[in-house]
């Protein structure tokens, strides 16, 4: 008996949903913590961001932050580590530090009614972190374990490597501490950054969730009334454009796989013509429908997943593609997205790919922000650049007045492939041969 037939017709796309609006209560406290809180009912929780601004162009920061963000939580004045753990479960709350090369995040949540509380226990972490030495020398020993089992991925050394490649000596290429600078690092010096950095001036404080927006910037005003001072002056380079060249090939004998990278400058997202680039980088490769994805994965099984994206940090922004793919398919892999980016540099994109990447980025940003904790993320994030609710707000009728036009514009001026610096990690004897047939390689 025969199969019956499978309609293969996609249907029409709907209308996307914009985000929900929200009232967001800023405030400036005097010691210079900018407070942002956004009332979100639903759930009884409270998201926490505080975003400190952790950027230096000194050669051992990067070892020493990462030290820091990794054992701030193991002692204060108040409490040793059980005691900070224990006093944050009993509120029934969540508490965690990052650090990047831009900034120390705060990052945790709480039942609404123990907002005060958990307040309280990050202010005793700023304030009060003592560093204990021994404290130390245990998280910079996990940490260099980490670092070194990191580093045997594939994927980490080529992330490096396009990193230097186009940035060179600036503190953006060495967010991820060697693990000899880690292994030097001592308690005294930590405290020493803490006590330099962990400062409100610059500092962003976001607050979402189920509790009034003015009572919860009073609660954090009197808080953390103990949290004062200005960072210590640190000048940093502004970030070098990315200047194209040569491929850089590095070795990885044996590997069966390559790991490719490839990068550019691209806009801030304050610039009025980014929503056009970030249509333009969804029809090239930034989600599952891009042509990249059709291309490398769909039809020709090169990868199980490609994905380009535009990151943004707050000395400027890059546009990044990455794909692993099996080393004999290494130099076709290549072809393909130079020809997809030249594609789309050189022809406009279809009215259909317009529309289903417009629906797409209007809809994810919905939905990252549906969420207590997506939001208060999401507006942690834009205070990096400086943005503020009203860009969340706006952005979606940003998205919806771009044009084809400006789409095929901003893909002329981003995407050409001679544009981009590239990087490949894989088995130098099996790749470099087909590599070396499509653009020069060092």
């Amino acid at each position: 008996m025969n199969a019956p037939a499978l309609n293969a017709s996609v249907p029409a796309l709907g209308t996307a949903r914009r985000p929900r609006k929200f009232t967001a209560l800023e405030r400036t406290l005097d010691s210079g913590l900018r407070v942002v809180v956004v009332r979100k009912p639903g759930v009884p929780l409270v998201e926490v961001r505080l975003r400190v601004p952790f950027l230096s162009a000194r050669a051992a920061h990067a070892a020493r932050a990462a030290v820091l963000s990794d054992s701030v939580l193991t002692g204060t004045v108040d409490h040793d580590r059980a005691g900070l753990a224990a006093a944050v479960q009993r509120l029934g709350g969540d508490l965690g530090i990052g650090v990047d090369a831009d900034r120390l995040q705060v990052s945790g949540n709480v039942l609404a009614t123990n907002l005060r509380g958990f307040l309280d226990v990050v202010a005793d972490v700023l304030t009060g972190a003592t560093y204990p030495a021994k404290e130390v020398v245990a998280e910079r020993e996990r940490l260099v374990e980490r670092l070194t089992i990191a580093r045997s991925r594939a994927g980490v050394v080529a992330g490096e490597a396009l990193a230097k490649r186009m940035w060179g000596d600036h503190p953006y290429a060495r967010d991820l501490p060697e693990p000899e600078d880690v292994q030097a690092v001592i308690a005294a010096q930590v405290r020493r950054l803490h006590g330099d950095l962990v400062r409100p001036e610059g500092a962003v404080l976001v607050i979402v969730g189920d509790v009034s927006a003015a009572r919860a910037a009073d609660l954090v005003a009197k808080s953390l009334d103990g949290w004062v001072g200005a960072a210590a002056t640190t000048r940093v380079p502004p970030l070098p454009s990315v200047e194209p060249g040569p491929l850089v090939l590095v070795d990885r004998p044996g590997s069966v796989q390559s790991s490719m990278r490839l990068g550019v400058s691209a806009l801030r997202r304050d610039d009025e013509r980014y929503p056009a680039l970030q249509l333009a980088n969804l029809i090239f490769g930034g989600y599952f429908s891009s042509r990249w994805t059709e291309n490398i994965r769909e039809d020709k099984g090169y990868t199980y997943g490609p994905h380009s994206g535009i990151d943004h940090h707050a000395l400027g922004s890059t546009l990044q593609l990455q794909a692993d793919v099996a080393t004999e398919v290494t130099g076709p892999a290549l072809l393909e997205t130079l020809y997809e980016l030249g594609r789309l540099a050189s022809l406009p994109p279809s009215t259909d790919e317009v529309e289903s990447a417009r629906q797409y980025a209007i809809g994810t940003l919905a939905l990252s922000t549906a969420t207590q904790s997506g939001l208060a993320s999401t507006l942690s994030s834009l205070a990096g650049g400086g943005l503020g609710p009203d860009w969340f707000a706006e952005h979606p009728h940003r998205l919806a007045k771009v044009t084809r036009d400006e789409i095929a514009a901003a893909a002329a001026e981003f995407l050409a492939p001679s544009r981009f610096a590239t990087v490949v990690v894989g088995d130098a004897a099996s790749v470099r041969g087909p590599l070396a047939a499509l653009t020069p390689v060092v």
